[in-house]
């Protein structure tokens, strides 16, 4: 990223736009939320499906990890960077999983997968969108850096969403979850910061793609190649930014609304030009930058202290 001292819009919180969770939609009637209570609206019925499905993505993930799997590669490139893009059985077998748990609970919605692309009820103006395994290349290698992304979009905006990451600010699996006008929540509770207490503490970190700059006055970068788990951890507090080069719809669409519902901003890359996030348009087809980010690290972006 180059420095953003003039290619960010003016000041203001990223939001997606505005939407009464309630106006026009009905409610679900005797359900129960992931945090016990009852659910009096859709968005908290789109955010219980999220949750449930990312914690059966977590589940066949631990259980794939006792045993043999197969990969192959998507991408034709020749030369001495392919094979490049991989894919395993147990990506597809996630996605078939939750493709099919959310035809039968939501049946006129469609479904964007990374793996098998768009599909349920096409033409919706309800759209999930999966990534079964955000970081296959950690997850096939053995490193314990990847995740599990679900989302839901109401006509371009991000809804609700889960994520569940391999590992967390507890130091353990789990899954944080939001929906759009909720709190950013944890295993169902309410989260704060997981951002650790440490005093004379003066670098903070901050993730993005290669290539970038390791380290600058007053910040650390790092890349866990999986921008579904990093925008999580911005959510959560522990990374102050996150950046991705070229995002798919599927691998961020969660982290959107984690972000905002945790009071943090996402920005989007128009052009030249950085502007606030507010809808992916024609989400099969779209694919660009976009900035996680708290308000201290857009600060820093803003006056140029911080160029990723």
């Amino acid at each position: 990223m180059n420095q953003m001292t003039t290619n960010l819009t003016p000041a203001g919180r990223a939001t997606v736009a505005d939407l009464d969770p309630t106006d026009g939609l009905p409610a679900a009637v005797n359900r129960r939320s992931v945090a016990g209570m009852n659910i009096p609206s859709l968005f908290e019925s789109l955010e219980e499906t999220a949750y449930d499905l990312a914690v059966l993505a977590g589940e066949k993930l631990i259980d794939a990890l006792g045993r043999q799997i197969s990969v192959r590669y998507k991408d034709e490139r020749r030369g001495i960077m392919a094979p490049h893009d991989v894919v395993s059985e147990v990506d597809e077998e996630i996605e078939s999983l939750l493709r099919r748990r959310l035809a039968a609970r939501h049946p006129d919605h469609a479904v964007l997968g990374e793996e098998g692309g768009l599909g349920g009820a096409v033409g919706s103006p309800f759209t999930w969108t999966i990534d079964p395994i955000d970081g296959t290349s950690n997850f096939v290698n053995g490193l314990p850096f990847y995740a599990s992304a679900i989302g839901v979009l109401l006509d371009g905006v991000p809804i609700a969403g889960a994520v569940w990451c391999s590992t967390t600010h507890v130091l353990r699996p789990g899954v944080y979850h939001a929906r759009h006008g909720g709190s950013f929540r944890f295993e169902g509770r309410v989260s704060t910061s997981g951002s650790r207490l440490a005093i004379g503490r003066e670098r903070r970190l901050s993730t993005a793609p290669a290539p970038h700059k390791h380290r600058e006055p007053g910040w650390d970068h790092r890349n866990f190649g999986a921008i579904a788990l990093e925008s999580a951890m911005v959510a959560a507090g522990v990374l102050a930014s996150a950046r991705t080069s070229s995002s798919r719809v599927w691998d961020v669409a969660p982290g959107v609304v984690l972000t905002q519902a945790a009071g943090h901003e996402v920005w989007t890359q128009g052009g030249d030009r950085w502007e606030p996030f507010e809808r992916f348009e024609e989400p099969e087809r779209w694919q660009q930058p976009l900035l996680f980010a708290d308000a201290d690290a857009v600060t820093a972006l803003r006056v140029g202290a911080l160029a990723l």
